[in-house]
């Protein structure tokens, strides 16, 4: 089966690139600088606010903390040799040097709040001798985002997720220990923040040199660095002046994040990117309004009302979540920015309400901003929203409809997804669902797959989750779905009611086939006593061709009949009628043999004509089995 390949890398990349561009507004520098207090501060309180340490000694998140600190004293500093840099440009492999990063920067997160914990000086020498060999790496980027070397070998100094995430931390340290850090240590960060991350953002937006890619697109990157930057200038540097160009930076090309949200909220990343990049987005905004004493506050601006309700009306049913592009499949909503959130936007939500936010498990500065909160957080004004999910919601920008029962009326949901092939991490999955029966995603999108090499290149699509071959879609003559904004989903009707949800979309331009003429879907969702799910293919050729489509399950599934299926187990299975209008058909599966994050491998179950048709119409008639 041929795929056809437009997506540019540097879209799927997020870019590291773009162009050149002009600083902050000179005179919105000096209004923020104006709001910020004259020493730099970050989140928390520093180690000789005794009083607050000693009573977080005490709780159960941060009890522990030197225990484990001790354990990682003995276990010693993981060694990175640049052989295991280099294993990606060999391998494609990411996860074997970014599991030894990880494992070396946690060590300032923990050292860092054990001895703030219990400021006896015994973890100093480890976290100092973490953090210089920290400042020894040829690059604090991630070897997956330096795929020519450039940053290893020492040619430029770019700056990526790891290593905006990684300056925020050294900052943070220094902030919560001090003078308790050696004066050759806090040197040490600042040379190399200031070598790092400070001085290429500041020759970037003087046009000395080319602007990062983060700084303007649309996606998570945006989010996480510009938080990583702007809390790393927050916390360490000492001129107000300096402090404000960086926030007045990151106020204005945060908008390019809150951009990538279509009107209606909907995060085409999924809920697992939702947590990664919405979540930096409200340490930035936390980390600018405390600063600023309230005056900078960036949840408070109207584009970022929608996407902050994003995961309280993403739910499909009982804790279950749309699996949808890169999310891998269990996602659930981040509990801490859910209180966060719903207590900013004064959203009654009692699953959220009573989170403990007291967390010595995150980032050192997550772990420091959540531990600190203020016991009550300040209200936004003016806010319409609702934690009730209600009968369904319906991304109408977005293009993604979740149908849900009504109360009393069984746990039959199901997720239909119109949208475009050029989202962000995107799958080719336009027209794709899913269903629950209870907690159960029987028939499901795969989700993201382990990344390596293939995920971000012009390969992408050779992975059978990522293409539309892993997607309850059609395949016609051969030809699977096309990338690219023009593969589309347009709506023809969008009609609802207490009783039935109906949605109509024409998806002809998903897919290069010059001789398809007509590709429409009807989803009808019935709910009531005998709940349902109708997805029904009407398609016409020039001339005759083969045309197939597809379920996707993680579940056992048997043949009942000769047209109907059983997939899932017990109360949690559904009941699938196939209809081909009396033209011949065969049923196959074939295990989707990729490094998915699931225990079970998914199955794409085929439901194939035997002779090319020029007309047809296909229906599913999904039920609950029981």
């Amino acid at each position: 089966m041929k795929n056809s390949f437009s997506l540019s890398i540097a879209v799927i990349l997020t870019g590291l690139v773009a162009g050149f561009a002009a600083g902050p507004d000179p005179t919105r520098v000096r209004e923020i600088a104006g709001m910020l207090p004259p020493k730099p501060a970050g989140f928390g309180r520093p180690i000789s606010d005794r009083d607050t340490w000693d009573r977080l000694a005490h709780h159960p998140a941060f009890s522990k903390v030197p225990r484990a600190a001790e354990r990682l004293v003995n276990e010693g500093l993981p060694e990175q040799p640049d052989d295991l840099f280099l294993d990606y440009s060999r391998t494609g492999n990411r996860d074997r040097w970014q599991k030894v990063a990880s494992a070396r920067r946690s060590r300032v997160t923990t050292f860092t709040l054990a001895e703030c914990v219990e400021k006896q000086g015994r973890f100093l020498k480890p976290l100092e001798e973490t953090i210089a060999a920290l400042c020894t790496e040829k690059t604090w980027v991630y070897p997956a985002h330096d795929g020519n070397l450039k940053s290893f070998k020492g040619e430029t100094m770019a700056m990526d997720l790891g290593s905006t995430a990684l300056s925020w931390e050294l900052a943070t340290s220094d902030w919560l220990l001090g003078e308790k850090l050696p004066l050759a240590t806090r040197k040490l960060i600042r040379e190399n923040l200031e070598r790092r991350t400070f001085a290429p953002i500041r020759e970037m937006l003087d046009g000395k040199r080319m602007e990062v890619g983060w700084l303007s697109t649309k996606n998570n990157w945006n989010a996480v660095c510009l938080g990583g930057l702007t809390g790393a200038a927050l916390a360490i540097l000492d001129s107000p002046e300096e402090r404000a160009w960086f926030a007045a930076v990151a106020e204005a090309r945060i908008k390019s994040f809150l951009s990538g949200f279509t009107p209606d909220g909907y995060c085409s990343e999924g809920l697992g990117y939702w947590n990664y990049g919405f979540g930096h987005f409200v340490m930035l905004g936390e980390a600018l309004r405390q600063a600023t004493g309230g005056k900078l506050d960036l949840l408070a601006q109207p584009a970022a009302r929608m996407p902050a309700q994003f995961a309280l009306r993403d739910e499909i049913q009982n804790g279950i979540y749309p699996t949808i592009a890169d999310c891998s499949p269990g996602s659930q909503p981040d509990a801490k920015l859910m209180h966060y959130v719903c207590e900013r936007l004064q959203i009654a939500a009692p699953r959220w309400k009573d989170v403990d936010t007291v967390d010595a498990g995150r980032s050192l500065c997550a772990s420091a901003m959540y531990t600190f909160l203020p016991a009550t957080l300040p209200p936004l004004p003016n806010v319409i929203a609702t934690a009730d999910l209600g009968l369904r919601t319906w991304f109408e920008d977005g293009g993604v409809l979740i149908c849900r029962p009504a109360a009393g009326g069984g746990e039959f949901a199901a997720c239909l997804k119109g949208g475009h092939n050029a989202e962000h991490h995107n799958h080719n999955d336009v027209g794709s669902f899913s269903v629950v029966c209870g907690k159960t995603m029987v028939l499901c999108d795969p989700g993201s797959e382990v990344y390596t090499a293939r995920t971000f290149s012009s390969r992408r699509y050779e992975s059978k989750v990522l293409s539309s071959f892993g997607h309850s879609v059609p395949v016609i003559a051969g030809q699977l779905q096309r990338v690219g904004l023009e593969a589309r989903a347009v709506v023809r009707r969008a009609e609802f009611s207490e009783t039935k949800d109906t949605l109509e979309l024409d998806f002809r331009s998903a897919y290069e086939v010059p001789e398809l003429q007509r590709l429409e879907r009807q989803f009808v969702y019935a709910r009531g006593e005998k709940p349902s799910l109708l997805i029904r293919d009407d398609v016409e050729l020039a001339k005759p061709a083969s045309f197939e489509t597809a379920l996707i399950t993680w579940s056992k599934w048997k043949k009942v009949s000769a047209e109907e299926l059983l997939v899932g187990e017990g109360r949690e299975a559904v009941r699938v009628r196939m209809d081909t209008g009396g033209l011949a058909f065969d049923v196959t599966e074939e295990v989707l043999h990729e490094d998915v994050h699931t225990s079970e491998l998914p199955r794409r179950i085929a439901v194939r004509l035997k002779e090319p048709v020029a007309k047809a119409r296909v229906s599913f008639e999904i039920q609950p089995g029981q």
